[in-house]
């Protein structure tokens, strides 16, 4: 069986090197006698999918992605263009697609994870449509806005939270915003999510676990890279972990909060591993430990 290599991004400014993001990780896989191949995401994501696979060997054979998120298109370009010189991503694009945008996993996780309903499509959508979709979380109360992989948290009052649907000027007005700083093009189109309230650190922020899974297996746990330093909070996983391998996906983050009111834990968001932010200082080993030997 051959073990699998890692596929990094490389340095924009040294390009025969490892990105400074993901030297440690590098460093990891190294110490476990495994191998890393650098790949340029710059020239993938501006369409140049052979120009970004050159520093690929030929042959490489079974890869593991590590590195910046890239959109689905992007990837699909990737596993053509690595098959060409004989490597394969063990996540298909299709199970990149599945685990890495909200449409994908929505129906395996509903009821684990915030009622939400979304819009496909460019652009910003219209007042109806947006009234629409709004109606569909049952037309009034809070939400959250984002994009089929990405919210913009760090602008909560004027880009994600609505906190009340049933105000249709307010609800334009979040989304309008939103569009605007994904810079006109939101990924996928716009979903809106019911809001709840999670437990809360002392700066206000959600309490976070980021877990892990190869194959359906939970491999590493951790706090959410966002979180406030500390361990992990120990997240009850016997729900979602037959959700997660109902969703079949080969490597896969779910990001996990406890509700406030002590209901339980919550599915916040699932993600696909290979693009998922490791918090600095996580033991990693199990991890690619797992990776490798699959």
């Amino acid at each position: 069986m051959t073990t699998p290599a890692v596929l990094v991004p490389t340095d924009p400014l040294f390009p025969r090197r490892p990105d400074p993001h993901y030297v440690w990780e590098t460093q990891v896989v190294r110490d476990l006698g495994g191998t890393c191949v650098l790949l340029d995401h710059d020239a993938l994501v501006a369409g140049d999918a052979e120009g970004a696979v050159r520093l690929v060997p030929g042959g490489v054979g079974p890869l593991w992605y590590r590195g910046w998120m890239v959109g689905v298109p992007a990837y699909q370009a990737l596993a053509v263009a690595l098959a060409e010189r004989g490597g394969t991503l063990l996540t298909t694009p299709a199970g990149y697609a599945d685990a890495h945008e909200l449409p994908g996993w929505y129906g395996v996780f509903e009821g684990a994870t915030p009622d939400s309903r979304w819009l496909a499509g460019p652009g910003l959508p219209s007042a109806d449509d947006l009234a629409g979709l709004a109606l569909g979380l049952g037309g009034s109360g809070p939400a959250v806005v984002k994009d089929f992989v990405k919210s913009r948290k760090y602008e909560w009052e004027e880009a994600c939270f609505v906190p009340d649907l049933a105000d249709t000027d307010g609800l334009c007005r979040v989304v309008a915003r939103f569009v605007e700083l994904q810079d006109g093009a939101p990924e996928g189109g716009i979903v809106l999510r019911r809001y709840e309230e999670f437990v809360r650190d002392a700066q206000g922020r959600a309490v976070e676990a980021r877990v892990w899974w190869v194959d359906g297996v939970p491999v590493l746990r951790g706090p959410h890279p966002d979180s406030a330093p500390g361990p992990a909070p120990d997240a009850d996983l016997s729900e979602v972990g037959p959700l997660v391998r109902s969703l079949g996906c080969r490597f896969v983050s779910t990001d996990l909060a406890r509700r406030a009111d002590g209901s339980g834990w919550r599915v916040v968001e699932v993600g696909d591993g290979q693009v998922s932010d490791l918090p600095r200082g996580a033991d990693a080993a199990s991890l690619f430990a797992a990776l490798m030997a699959v």
